[in-house]
């Protein structure tokens, strides 16, 4: 089970928001969150990933783990695609409840800020995941191209649960419920492709997203699975 030091990931986020930059008021609610997030220990980051081999050629609907799949976003427009890595990151519970506690106490900037700093984390998480799966993926000498997580258009939130069979999710205890939603909140699913001389994805999950001009995350500059 991969863990990731939650030190760093503070340290990352820290350089992000520098580089960004902050009004004052709210920077002093991230220090504080930061703060808090340290003393009071309320990150558990962790990943999981496997990487699953197609059972039958590839196409719209793709034969993994004994189970469909309909991806058909996930062809290449080249190469042969062999496999997708399928992963879950988390960065545990702790931060969720505490967040929870603060707007019971009505400590809502405080909680506000908790939050927000919760899911830069689960990014900053996520790349590092990215990163060792790529890393695997190039140790087989093979390739990795495109990202979607249930929910995208091209991926069915009803995938939730297969993704995460495949990603042995339970071993750092990530769940779906009924309404395909992860377990703790702050985790994150997704499916990326593998194969032969895949050549980078001209599109991105974020292409229809109506918020992409605005988000950071979206453009950032280091996309580690292109």
């Amino acid at each position: 089970m991969p863990e990731i030091p939650s030190g760093k990931l503070l340290r990352q986020v820290r350089i992000e928001e520098a580089t960004h930059g902050a009004f004052a008021a709210r920077e002093r609610f991230h220090r504080e969150a930061e703060d808090l997030i340290a003393r009071e220990n309320l990150l558990a980051p962790a990943f999981s990933f496997r990487i699953a081999e197609l059972e039958a050629p590839a196409a719209d609907v793709l034969q993994v783990g004994g189970e469909s799949l309909h991806a058909p976003r996930m062809l290449p427009e080249a190469g042969e695609l062999t496999g997708l890595a399928c992963g879950v990151v988390t960065i545990g519970p702790g931060l969720e409840r505490r967040v929870a506690a603060l707007f019971a106490e009505k400590c809502y900037s405080l909680a506000l800020a908790l939050d927000d700093i919760g899911n830069q984390l689960l990014f900053a998480a996520t790349r590092h995941a990215q990163d060792r799966m790529l890393a695997t993926v190039r140790g087989q000498g093979l390739s990795m191209a495109g990202e979607l997580r249930p929910g995208d258009p091209g991926l069915a939130l009803q995938a939730q649960g297969l993704v995460l069979r495949l990603a042995d999710a339970a071993s750092i205890g990530v769940a779906v419920n009924r309404g395909h939603a992860l377990t703790p909140l702050k985790s994150i699913s997704m499916v990326l492709g593998v194969g032969l001389d895949l050549p980078p994805a001209r599109w991105s999950r974020c292409d229809d997203c109506p918020s992409r001009e605005k988000c950071r995350v979206a453009n950032c500059p280091a996309q580690p699975a292109a």
